[in-house]
């Protein structure tokens, strides 16, 4: 039959990822790592930040 093309079956050397148990166990039993804490520098360098522009302001309007 010209125009059709012919089906062979295909190799049946592929791997089951659900056939290893092992392999499922450790899947199913991995905790998630927890994301690293973040960094507190920045919110102490703007504490400090603001701390001084009060004191500036108050030191201005004292001494104004």
């Amino acid at each position: 039959m010209p125009g059709f093309a012919m089906v062979v079956r295909m190799p049946d050397n592929t791997v089951d990822p659900s056939g290893n148990t092992e392999a499922f166990r450790a899947f199913t039993q991995s905790t998630p790592q927890e994301p690293p804490a973040a960094s507190k520098t920045p919110l102490i360098i703007g504490a400090v930040a603001v701390a001084i522009v009060l004191i500036a302001l108050i030191a201005w309007l004292a001494l104004g």
